[in-house]
């Protein structure tokens, strides 16, 4: 097990360090090593995807990444915005199916803004494609129009292969689940998007098994908010699936309790909370660690095929929340709130507690 740690930007290292502190007691034998990347890339070797980082990447089994990120990113120039290494690193190994799971834990239900019948039991996964779509379609930059403004724009562009790959990974996990997949386009206005329904349609027959169904982002968004348990697994494009699952993340109660993983074409993933970089709370000791943590666990299922570690890990999440334990992101009343590598520690005790 070689696991290439990219702590990054902002919360990011803080968070990633809990990681790596339960890895250290479920797969002791792993070997980590650390590169820098977005922000740190930058100032340790002035881009934000050092060749060294992408050299480690290509070499690891799985990456376990932290965020990447500072304030005021839009004024940087594009190839020195932190957030580029990341996108570079989805293009360089071709990591095109983003597995982003909200799952309700029942301790946390009145930590969501939504009524407690509303989420209780959800359990659903947005699969967002991620080498496409306005993120990475040419032509893209700024020009002068003939009234003298400058005008902005992108191209949302798909090819049928790129939907059908994300297609087929979305039937696949449906099929693994409850056996439902609803796709999510704006096909009544893109032609991208018409081609994305057509596609999907198209893979479905191969999957008799799985119940497909189709809705527009604006009815998927609203529907996600009203009545989110009718869902099993989404499939959307880049920029869809980029709102939808932070959305997602606010059933639950907190973004900070939402991991992630990224995969492509072998078992390589790349693993990471969803919750971004938060540089206002960097260096407080109040972040929450559960949704790295949790991520780790999904790298042991997903990249190692280690289902009784990924399944203690998780336990032992629950078993901190049952206990009461909260970081501020998740405090209700009568709840304790504890900082960042207490919670990491936390989790720690109760692994152990289960080899006892």
């Amino acid at each position: 097990m070689k696991i290439a740690v990219m702590p990054g930007d902002g919360i990011g290292p803080e968070v990633v360090a809990q990681a790596v502190k339960v890895l250290r007691v479920v797969a002791p034998h792993a070997e980590t090593e650390e590169a820098a990347i977005g922000e740190a890339g930058i100032q340790a070797h002035g881009v934000p995807l050092p060749q060294p980082t992408l050299e480690l990447a290509r070499k690891a089994d799985a990456i376990l990444f932290g965020s990447v990120g500072v304030a005021d990113e839009a004024d940087i120039p594009r190839e020195r915005r932190p957030g580029t290494g990341l996108l570079q690193l989805r293009e360089a190994l071709t990591l095109y199916a983003n597995f982003r799971p909200a799952y309700m834990f029942p301790e946390l239900i009145g930590a969501s803004t939504l009524r407690p019948e509303v989420v209780d039991g959800l359990d659903i996964v947005i699969v967002r494609e991620l080498n496409g779509d306005v993120y990475f379609g040419q032509p893209r930059g700024f020009e002068t129009n003939e009234a003298g403004e400058r005008v902005g724009f992108n191209t949302m562009r798909y090819s049928e292969s790129e939907v059908e790959r994300v297609a087929r990974a979305a039937f696949e996990a449906a099929r693994r689940r409850r056996g439902k997949l609803c796709s999510v386009d704006k096909a009544n206005v893109l032609e991208a998007s018409q081609l994305w329904r057509e596609v999907v349609t198209r893979v479905g027959r191969d999957y008799k098994d799985v119940e497909l169904s189709h809705l527009f982002v604006d009815a998927a968004s609203m529907m996600l908010m009203r009545r989110p348990k009718q869902f099993d697994v989404i499939v959307t494009g880049n920029i869809f699936g980029d709102i939808l699952s932070d959305a997602a993340a606010m059933l639950t109660g907190s973004i900070g309790m939402l991991p992630s993983a990224s995969l492509g074409y072998n078992r390589k993933g790349l693993y990471e909370p969803v919750h971004g970089s938060a540089p206002d709370i960097a260096g407080k000791d109040i972040a929450n660690p559960l949704a790295a943590i949790l991520s780790l666990a999904m790298m042991l299922r997903e990249s190692f095929e280690m289902e009784a570690a990924a399944s203690r890990v998780e336990k032992s999440v629950r078993a901190v929340l049952a206990a009461g334990y909260r970081t501020a992101d998740i405090q209700q009343e009568g709840t304790q709130c504890i900082g960042t590598r207490d919670m990491g520690d936390a989790v720690v005790e109760a692994l152990r507690k289960q080899a006892a």
